[in-house]
């Protein structure tokens, strides 16, 4: 009774009354504590500095929120896979709080519009929706409470605009396309795997790194090979895009690349 009696005041009375709108349009309740909303919209390149205290922007919004997602997203898959193994749930999961699923969702509920950052559109604001995504889940959880944030995200966002099935049936070949992308890109990749002598016979466990360009950039474990290999190259593939990969192994090349002068120079002295 008192929410429906303070939706079109707060909607159009006061200072804050077009974040209260804000929250209203897109997810439907009214919030107790506005200024955590508020802060969930400031991403890091438009953080106000305040003599003597922290850089004020969304971040600490934005590593709870990732906490709250991930556990959302795990009770939901659990129910809702009875019979799937950890490696499919785990997997799917992180399909779901990938930074481009997140950033989709940002965009499909309209938050992307009222996000505030000194960012030119452009590559480099690839995923600042998603984190601002993550911030306002963090956000609700500290004014809502867990369960409010559970019911919001599997039913009302999940429901509505995430096709999770779609994403279950989607490429699980991690393999391939982290070698297929080496190959494009002119970086040498290997994939060392060993087995666990300490496990039974009976249940034999494999370990995989994966090395590009003589750098270890991932690892995982399964009772197969080719499962361990899979999720070696996933572990790769979930954390980083084209783009952070591509700048990362460009920087390890300039480094390689300047050690080796180095070394010549001394040489000659």
């Amino acid at each position: 009774m008192f929410d429906f009696l303070l939706r079109p005041i707060r909607r159009r009375f006061g200072q804050d009354k077009q974040f209260y709108a804000m929250v209203d349009d897109l997810f439907g309740f009214l919030p107790s504590n506005i200024e955590l909303y508020k802060l969930a919209l400031i991403h890091k390149s438009a953080s106000v500095t305040v003599e003597g205290r922290q850089p004020i922007n969304n971040e600490r919004l934005e590593y709870l929120g990732d906490a709250v997602i991930e556990a959302v997203t795990s009770d939901y898959l659990f129910i809702e896979y009875p019979d799937r193994d950890e490696g499919f749930l785990t997997q799917l999961r992180s399909k779901i709080v990938s930074r481009q699923s997140l950033n989709h969702l940002a965009e499909e509920l309209g938050l992307d519009r009222y996000v505030i950052s000194n960012h030119v559109q452009g590559a480099s604001q690839k995923h600042i929706f998603g984190d601002a995504f993550e911030a306002m889940m963090g956000a609700i959880y500290l004014d809502q409470g867990y369960d409010f944030v559970n019911r919001l995200l599997i039913n009302k966002i999940y429901a509505r605009y995430l096709n999770v099935e779609r994403l279950s049936d989607s490429e699980t070949d991690f393999k391939s396309r982290l070698i297929e992308w080496c190959q494009k890109n002119h970086h040498q990749i290997r994939f060392d795997t060993e087995r666990d002598k300490d496990y039974k016979p009976n249940h034999p466990v494999f370990y995989t790194k994966v090395m590009i360009d003589g750098m270890e950039m991932g690892h995982g474990a399964g009772d197969s090979k080719k499962e361990a290999e899979q999720k070696a190259a996933f572990s790769v593939a979930s954390f980083m895009s084209d783009e952070q990969c591509a700048s990362m192994l460009d920087r390890v090349d300039r480094m390689e690349r300047r050690k080796g002068g180095d070394e010549e120079q001394r040489m000659a002295q």
